[in-house]
């Protein structure tokens, strides 16, 4: 790839390629890419009924779904992207890995890190931030494990033979600063417990550096390094070169530009500033042009080979990855401008966008890597290019089932929330309506699901089968001269020279990153001296503060909201619309992104405590046709007390004004609020057994979402 190379001279150097870790990271992905497919298809089932959350805690929606995308996103995608990464990177600059023991220890460490998060996912331990999930000790893992590739991959830059870095690597490049830079940030937190932690930012500041951290997970950890495996393996399969070098620096440097600022558009028309929102939406708008400056440039790198695409697999899943790369990103713009966001925001629209993503993106693509690293890893053929195929329209035809029963879906809630009639009134105003009429395309989103999953079977077995046919055999030896003056190009082009620095080119990334991050994390820290506090908004009582983390341990919030947005609509369907200075004291935000149910904003002191109270043990009993999940468990188990205390002076730490006296009287306090929604209870027919059980405390936080806001709200 680099036309200089003949006219090097100096010292001839020999080494080899380590392979091996390649090969071990082929395998971590085929396996975990198997576990996530199979965990979404599990709770897409869920959705379409309830009864396949089996009535265990450990099995519910709001526990598995954090599993499957931190399966899909860092188990599967992170081991497909290490995997391409390690095998191109080595190659790219003619030098083994800095360190076989460093690669070793990114491997094992990564994959143990993916075992505490399917340990520890289904047991509630959460921080109940998308995406975030994972407690701080793992999080320090991930820190930890992310420095030593770093270290490993920036070493390998070091001692490479190649002057100049090829696109591909600026993409990883890209990746590994960038990754860094938010899961530092986004992941601040203040542990309570080895398995508990509350997060440093509350309310709208929590929701910014959120969705700043969960709108750049896509995009430096689903994207950019795609990209990079792109730019290597379609030239590489198609034994061409890319179609335009010049456009190949307009679409990395706009894109690394862009991308970072776009987070805001998940947060339209929340309480978050005007021009946050304003400043997000017109970033993603033009985030159209780098995208597709991408997307042109992988297809036409394959003008010429069109014919190859019809038989050799790598090429097939590659130009279908890269057609629906260019469906994602012209649809991601497309949802972030405002009106088109108040319409499928919360809606099953957006699990249908975001699929198109994972699966027809970055899924097709690692398969096409995977039909290229395979044989060449083993030294084998393709076992069979026709199960290939079949896998090929296998899941092609589960994506569009996916994607198209969640348009259906989305727009017919969305329609349905919104209707209102000549009278002013809600044309539907009992939610679950909207939830009854989307099951048939649950369904159709099941087998869509389970489609994709036969397909990656299908692979794993063409694969094993092509392994087995092969051997590994021993290193091959090459020959590259040592990095001298020699490799010096005279007359290059300014970028060109630029791609002799790779050091000077990293922290060139990192300031272009951090730009766009500073427009967004800057006023996100400031915004506490902006907003205004509001006397009748106070701190959650101790037992409430319980019942919340509770709520943040089943994953309420993936399924319902607490955010009224300022909609005709809302209001008239749930309240007052939501005021930044409500969630001053929420760590974390709990402002939700999907409404499989509704919103909770202003549910407290709606129902009396036996309506929750019936509504947890089975919510048919006062909602018939509801899809939620029984939870018998919080009938059973008994409510901590005894963690109160230090979980209030954390939070003190954090800014909620508890004095000393309460947090002293904490457990008190707690167990004499738990009497008296016992004695309400009680008077309604319930055992008296269920005073220190964990339903309790759910009950009082319920009864208290919006409650403070909403009160103001009548005395004016």
């Amino acid at each position: 790839m680099n036309a200089h190379v003949s006219t090097r001279t100096g010292k001839l150097e020999y080494f080899s390629y380590d392979d091996q870790i390649v090969r071990l990271f082929v395998i971590a992905t085929v396996i975990w890419g198997a576990v996530a497919l199979l965990l979404g298809v599990t709770i897409a089932f869920q959705l379409a009924d309830w009864h396949v959350n089996l009535g265990l805690q450990w099995t519910t929606f709001g526990r598995l779904r954090p599993l499957h995308t931190n399966a899909a996103i860092f188990a599967f995608c992170g081991n497909a992207i290490f995997a391409g990464i390690y095998y191109s990177h080595q190659r790219l600059l003619k030098a083994r890995l800095f360190n076989d023991t460093l690669s070793k220890i990114h491997f094992w460490g990564w994959q143990l890190i993916i075992v505490a998060a399917a340990l520890t996912l289904p047991f509630g331990i959460t921080t109940g931030k998308e995406y975030a999930e994972l407690e701080w000790p793992i999080d320090i893992a991930i820190t930890v494990i992310w420095v030593v590739f770093a270290v490993n991959f920036f070493g390998t830059i070091i001692r490479r033979r190649e002057r100049h870095i090829y696109v591909a690597i600026w993409f990883y490049i890209a990746t590994i600063i960038t990754v860094a830079v938010l899961h530092i940030i986004n992941s601040l937190e203040i542990p309570v417990s080895i398995g508990k932690s509350y997060s440093l930012y509350a309310g709208v500041q929590d929701a910014l550096v959120q969705w700043w951290y969960g709108h750049n997970a896509v995009a430096f950890f689903l994207t950019t390094p795609f990209l990079g495996l792109m730019y290597y393996y379609v030239p590489k399969a198609a034994n061409r070169p890319v179609y335009s070098y010049r456009l190949s620096i307009i679409h990395f440097w706009s894109l690394v530009f862009i991308y970072i600022w776009a987070g805001p558009h998940h947060l339209l028309y929340t309480t978050l500033p005007e021009w946050a929102q304003t400043l997000g939406m017109v970033f993603s708008v033009a985030l159209w042009a780098p995208s597709w400056g991408g997307m042109i440039n992988g297809l036409l790198t394959l003008r010429g080979v069109w014919d190859k695409v019809r038989t050799d697999p790598v090429l097939k899943f590659m130009a279908l990855a890269l057609t629906f790369y260019g469906m994602s990103t012209f649809e991601g713009p497309l949802l972030s401008i405002k009106s088109v966001n108040s319409i499928a925001h919360f809606t099953d629209w957006i699990p249908g966008h975001v699929h198109a993503g994972t699966i027809g993106w970055n899924y097709l693509l690692t398969a096409g890597v995977l039909y290229f690293l395979v044989p060449r890893l083993w030294n084998a053929e393709i076992y069979s290019k026709r199960l290939a195929t079949i896998q090929f329209w296998t899941a092609t035809i589960g994506i569009i089932l996916y994607i198209v029963s969640m348009w259906i879906a989305g727009i017919s809630q969305s329609l349905m929330w919104r209707a209102i009639d000549a009278s002013g009134k809600l044309v539907y105003p009992n939610f679950i309506e909207s939830v009854v009429k989307i099951v048939p395309m649950y369904w159709v989103r099941a087998i869509g699901g389970t489609f994709v999953l036969v397909s990656f079977v299908i692979m794993i077995y063409n694969l094993y089968k092509t392994a087995k046919s092969g051997s590994v055999g021993k290193e091959e030896v090459y020959e590259a001269y040592a990095l001298d003056d020699s490799s010096i190009e005279q007359g290059a082009a300014p970028h060109r020279k630029l791609e002799g620095w790779p050091m000077i080119f990293a922290v060139l990334s990192l300031v272009a990153i951090l730009v766009g991050t500073a427009i967004e994390i800057v006023p996100a820290v400031l915004s506490k001296q902006y907003i205004t506090k509001l006397d009748v908004v106070k701190p959650y009582t101790p037992l409430e503060l319980l019942g919340r983390d509770i709520y943040i341990r089943e994953g309420c919030y993936l399924c319902h909201s607490q955010t009224v947005r300022p909609m005709a609509h809302e209001v008239l369907r749930y309240g007052k619309a939501s005021e930044a200075a409500e969630f001053v004291y929420d760590h974390p935000f709990q402002w939700g992104s999907k409404r499989t149910g509704p919103d909770l904003a202003r549910v407290g002191g709606k129902y009396p405590n036996m309506w929750h109270y019936r509504h947890m043990w089975d919510p048919r009993e006062v909602t018939a046709g509801s899809i939620m999940p029984r939870y018998t468990w919080l009938f059973d188990q008994k409510t901590d007390y005894g963690s109160l205390p230090k979980k209030m002076q954390v939070m003190q730490t954090l800014g909620v004004p508890y004095s000393q006296a309460e947090i002293d009287a904490s457990v008190a306090n707690a167990q004499a609020q738990a009497q008296s929604i016992r004695d309400n209870l009680v008077e309604a027919g319930v055992p008296e057994k269920v005073l220190d059980k964990e339903i309790i405390p759910l009950i009082a936080y319920l009864q208290r979402i919006g409650v403070d806001y909403g009160k103001s709200e009548v005395q004016q």
